[in-house]
């Protein structure tokens, strides 16, 4: 299995993750060809076995001494502690125990310390974070969440680099000391007081194990699209000797998404919906993305009946360049998805209540002593078991809502040639005092969702993201920096703020207030370059802050010239000098619903025979594409109507019915850095075979 890839110059590695699952496997000693239930019984021994190991170690070292010691990377002895967790705990002598009387390998062991160390690691941000809420504790305020600008700015001086947390966490990290202060009248120590020890998760990294553990190379057959992985697994739940774990070979499919060239990785298995899911880590050459010197660039503001909307933007010459844009729009509109979303979000909380209502009563009767109603009891495990799947239903929809706009975004900067993706940075926006409504609708969003796609997404073809600070864009007017009037839209007779108007009478600009931000968020990304900083967390670059100094306006293209007054030139002649030439029209013949000859019964009767009757002329209903049926549910969206309808990825075929993208109407050359574009849609460019395995 090859785990290094060729780099060229200006390239960089690329490391992304795709699931695939295993419904089959060979027990290689006893010959017995395990199916996809025994497959993943075997599989949940393991991955329990590992659990609880790493549980004992989480919770046996859940102290903030410990979690500073780990995080210092250093030994009691000075020496430095190794990168990878395993090693690091196994220098500091915390070591992973199996249960009395099981026997695991040392590489399953290794595994468990591998999982409880990265625990153990992602737990100190959390404490030095605590640290600095507490340490900063208002004292003399009566509501810490109301913290004055000055202890704001203090707190944030607390934390380890306080300047790119966002406000979100701050307050929510205040909420937590304040319950935990109203719960037990006094404040916590550090956050192994106000937490409890976190789990290390049901499932198996095989990154940290060997080749006498697990291996995993191509398919011979067919290498694009299969995979075979080997690993040892128990034959029972308590392996008592060596002779209890047998090699099993899993040959699974490779998902799409994963090129031909590129090299694959150990997985990490676990047990979903009783199927074995590998998440199989791979590495390719992509083009380095730039923190600055870009200048072509795409933005896009965020919206709730309009998911997104954006445009292009170019930085222009000269000492002090500005931003020209040609001020087209494109939108992202999911009005019927939302409704969808809306639904089973409706269903999910009839459900719980139902569930609920039904635990109280079982409650109510064990506390007076009766036995609970067996009916009762089924009952409420049907509940529980629907709400189950209908919240994963709205966990698909929104992973498929977030992949669709990531790829929206992505594929517009391609064709624009753009080398960045401006957002606006929405993390400190909550769902409180805007309404019922529109709290939910906000709290529904997922907005973080769509910024890790687009991240990972773009850096496929080395395009960077770069998350702009919100505030004032949707306020002041792109092209005079005027503060704008927000007001209902014209061509729309339901109040709101949706339009926005410039008060200037010399720019007098009018737009769709989502249009006039992505202006705004896109001039201040490309006028910002030098400030931009590297999100190491997901890989993205931050605009922490910005200088009135470089908002500057934004030009837009003007509109072609009127045509001059004068006379108009002569038309010509149309004067009608003879009888007009009787050509049919192309496919317009006049049918007739009798033949010429009427019918001796006809004949006899005197009736009419080869007369077309009155009215317009019946035509054949028109053409309908398979992907889309030709009605619609009255509480969605409906599509535009005219001669330029769009058809196909347009229309949302392959991924909704009601998600409406502009499509990329901007060709570009054959030799361009991206190559061709594609049209929008999520078919995978690498598809694998139809036939199943």
């Amino acid at each position: 299995m090859r785990r290094k890839v060729a780099v060229g110059d200006g390239e960089t590695v690329r490391v992304a993750c795709a699931s695939a699952f295993a419904f089959r496997g060979l027990d290689t000693a006893s010959g017995e060809v395990l199916g996809a239930g025994e497959l993943a019984e075997r599989v949940s021994w393991l991955t329990s076995l590992v659990e609880g190991m790493a549980a004992s170690v989480i919770a046996e070292h859940w102290n903030r001494s410990d979690l500073d010691l780990l995080a210092s990377r250093r030994a009691l002895s000075g020496e430095k502690l190794p990168s990878n967790a395993w090693m690091a705990l196994r220098t500091l002598c915390w070591a992973a125990t199996p249960p009395e009387g099981v026997y695991v390998s040392d590489r399953v062991r290794r595994i468990a310390e591998e999982q409880a160390g990265r625990v153990l690691r992602a737990a100190h941000w959390r404490a030095e974070v605590v640290q600095g809420v507490l340490t900063s504790w208002p004292a003399a305020s009566p509501d810490p969440m109301r913290r004055t600008p000055e202890q704001w700015d203090a707190l944030r001086a607390a934390c380890p680099d306080g300047a790119g947390i966002a406000s979100s966490v701050l307050r929510a990290r205040t909420r937590q000391v304040m319950d935990f202060a109203a719960a037990h009248r006094r404040m916590p120590a550090d956050v192994c007081e106000l937490e409890a020890p976190p789990g290390a998760g049901r499932q198996m990294v095989l990154a940290a194990a060997d080749k006498q553990l697990c291996t995993l190379q191509r398919c011979g057959e067919d290498p694009a699209h299969f995979a075979v992985l080997t690993v040892r697994l128990p034959v029972r739940p308590d392996p008592r000797s060596r002779a209890d774990w047998h090699e099993v070979v899993m040959r699974f499919r490779l998902p799409p998404t994963i090129a031909a060239t590129a090299a694959l990785h150990a997985p990490t298995l676990r047990v979903r919906n009783g199927r074995v899911r590998l998440d199989v880590a791979h590495s390719t050459a992509v083009v380095k993305t730039r923190r600055a010197g870009h200048t072509r660039a795409v933005a896009f503001d965020y919206g709730l009946n309009t998911l997104l909307t954006g445009g292009t933007l170019t930085l222009g010459d000269g000492e002090q360049p500005g931003v020209i844009t040609d001020a087209r729009p494109v939108f992202l509109r999911i009005d019927g998805i939302l409704a969808k979303a809306d639904r089973l979000r409706v269903q999910a909380e009839q459900l719980w209540t139902k569930a609920a209502h039904l635990e109280r009563l079982l409650q109510g009767s064990l506390a007076r002593g009766v036995h609970p109603d067996p009916l009762m009891v089924a009952k409420l495990t049907v509940l529980r078991e629907e709400h189950r799947r209908v919240s994963r239903r709205r966990e698909r929809l929104n992973g498929a809502i977030a992949k669709a706009a990531a790829r929206f975004m992505v594929e517009h900067a391609r064709a624009a040639e753009a080398t960045v993706i401006y957002l606006e940075d929405l993390r400190d926006m909550e769902a409180r005092g805007k309404g019922r409504t529109l709290n939910t609708r906000l709290s529904s969003s997922v907005r973080g969702q769509i910024v890790a796609d687009t991240v990972h997404h773009a850096a496929r073809y080395g395009i960077a993201v770069v998350i702009v600070p919100a505030r004032g864009t949707s306020k002041y007017c792109p092209r005079c920096l005027t503060p704008l009037r927000h007001h209902a839209a014209p061509d729309n007779p339901a109040p709101g703020w949706k339009w926005a108007t410039c008060p200037n009478t010399s720019c007098a600009y009018s737009a769709d207030r989502d249009v006039a931000a992505w202006q705004r968020i896109g001039a201040r990304g490309l006028q910002h370059q030098h400030l931009t900083v590297l999100n190491r967390d997901d890989g993205s670059y931050r605009l922490r802050r910005t200088v009135a100094e470089l908002d500057q306006p934004v030009r837009h293209h003007p509109h072609p010239a009127p045509t001059p007054p004068g006379p108009r030139p002569s038309a010509a002649d149309r004067t009608k000098s003879g009888p007009t030439t009787r050509r049919p029209a192309p496919n317009r013949r006049r049918g007739a619903p009798a033949p010429p000859t009427p019918p001796p019964a006809v004949s006899a009767a005197g009736g009419p025979g080869g007369k077309r009757p009155a009215g317009r002329l019946p035509s054949s209903p028109p053409r309908r594409s398979r992907r889309r049926p030709g009605r619609q549910a009255p509480h969605t969206m409906s599509p535009p109507r005219g001669p330029r309808r769009p058809r196909g990825a347009h229309l949302g075929a392959g991924f909704h019915l009601h998600a409406h993208a502009t499509p990329t109407t901007r060709p570009r050359a054959a030799g361009s850095r991206h190559g061709p574009p594609r049209a929008f849609s999520n078919r995978a460019e690498n598809p694998a075979p139809p036939r199943k395995t």
